[in-house]
This record gives structure tokens, sequence and C-alpha cells, in this order.
């Protein structure tokens, strides 16, 4: 047993309850020193999907709850097209803490840095035990290299179920955020289609398992 595997059993919180408590209390890395809150997954205790987005953002990182900002409006339209009910998911991230920088009066999102996202995978290993989703849906890079445990080209997986090194199913596309970004509107609906596409790959799969 390695020894991380045997951190693991020792130390797991056996509860999503015990495990919010856990990740609020976390200083495995200094992103805590600046954010008001941990923000911990949500969703039913055993849901068979779980999507994993990147890290809080500033709305996320005051409410305390994964999904309540502008991307997360976006992600909620998208399930909703794909037929998904985001009550019966479990909504994630990589990385539990907000990382920003000031500008001004404003909180700019800063992208986690590799040791981050390798510190706070503890917390993701922990969330997969207790839930056992069927599949996992990662958005966006960072959420693909904690899933899979290294740098993940998202373009060469888009869209496909994959084997992920810790066991299970995951589906790497955009993070909802990535639109959000975008000028053009002929972009953005194109880009837009491709990211439902993407999530009714996880829908068809749930339903044929």
């Amino acid at each position: 047993m390695s020894l991380f595997e045997q951190q693991l059993r020792e130390e797991t919180p056996r509860s999503l309850k015990a495990l919010r408590e856990a990740e609020n209390a976390c200083r495995r890395c200094d992103l805590y020193k600046h954010a008001t809150q941990a923000v911990p997954g949500e969703g039913p205790a055993h849901a068979p999907l779980m999507l994993i987005g990147e890290q809080p953002g500033n709305d996320e990182d005051l409410d305390g709850h994964p999904f309540v900002g502008p991307a997360g409006r976006m992600l909620d339209k998208a399930l909703q097209e794909a037929g998904i009910d985001r009550k019966d998911v479990f909504v994630t991230n990589a990385v539990k803490h907000f990382k920003h920088e000031m500008r001004g009066k404003r909180r700019l999102h800063k992208r986690p840095d590799p040791g981050e996202i390798d510190a706070c995978r503890w917390w993701q290993h922990i969330e997969r035990e207790l839930v056992k989703p069927k599949l996992m849906v990662a958005l966006g890079a960072t959420a693909a290299r904690s899933a899979f445990e290294r740098v993940v080209t998202i373009n060469k997986v888009r869209g496909k179920i994959v084997p992920v090194p810790a066991g299970g199913n995951a589906l790497v596309t955009i993070h909802p955020s990535y639109l959000l970004r975008l000028q053009e509107q002929r972009d953005k609906q194109r880009e837009y289609v491709r990211f439902v596409a993407d999530l009714e790959v996880a829908r068809d799969f749930l339903r044929m398992g």
C-alpha cells in the first residue's frame, strides 16, 4: 500500500459533511490565506455524474457554493439543453480556494499552478471515494490535469470517454468560462453547441450504463 493510499484510508472523512469541514480547515497549500473560504463540492451523495471545474471564482468564494456565478449560469443552461438535471449532478472544482490578484478593488482570477492542483487532488480523490460517480466530466485544462494526474491537451481527447488512472472514466470538455470570453457571437454560438454536444455524450454514456 502506498503512502497516499494509507493516508486516504486513515484520514478520509466518511461523509460529505465531514469533507466540507475538513476542506475548510485545509492548509495543504497557501491559497487559503487570501480566500474567504473553501468551496466544497455539492450534489447528491451518490450522483452518477461528477462535474469538475477549475477553481471557485469571486462569486463562489463569497457565496461558498460552486458554479453560482456567470460560468455557473452558462453551465446550467448547457446542462438543461443536454437533458441533464443539475440537481442530479455532483459539482465540484479541482482546487477548492479562489486564487486571484487584485486589480484596483477587483479580484481577478489567476490560474492555479501545478503544485496547487496536485495538493488539492487529495480532496478530489476523497470526493470520488464518497460519491462513486459513474462518469466525471472535466471542465477545462486544470480539471483535466487533476482527473488524469498529468497535463492533458483538450482537443486530443475532447468529447471522448477515457479511463482515468485512479479508476473510473472521464470526459474532457471546455470550461464554460471559455464561452464567456469569446467576443464574436458566431464563435460563441458554435462553441456553445459543441459544449452541449459533449454533455450529451456524457448523458448517453450514463443512460447506457
